[in-house]
């Protein structure tokens, strides 16, 4: 048994992996898009921003487009899939509800 348990490794072996993982969810361009208790605008930089406001500050229906942008965040989170494509499944959500300002870099 301990020559088959010394064959499992760890998703991320070291430090370096688990800071890639981490970076790996940063979005190139922010989006911005409005609070929905106070409707200033918020800068949301990474899949896991992204996140937390699908799961903490939705204004909207849970659609499919909510399902979807929730799904590609995980993703990126768990270094499976780039930040990229939470990026634009969260904008496509985003619309879909109006609270998407901007992924403009300086909006």
């Amino acid at each position: 048994m301990r020559e088959r348990e010394a064959h499992i490794r760890p998703r991320f072996a070291s430090g370096d992996g688990v800071r890639a993982a981490m970076e790996n969810n940063r979005f190139e361009t922010p989006v911005t898009v409005k609070s929905a208790t106070d409707g200033t605008n918020q800068l949301l930089r990474t899949a896991r921003e992204a996140s937390d406001y699908l799961l903490n500050s939705w204004p909207g229906k849970r659609s499919p487009k909510h399902r979807e942008a929730l799904q590609a965040c995980h993703d990126a989170l768990a270094g499976d899939k780039p930040a990229m494509n939470a990026r634009r499944a969260f904008i496509a959500a985003a619309r879909e509800v109006n609270v998407f300002v901007s992924d403009k870099a300086s909006a």
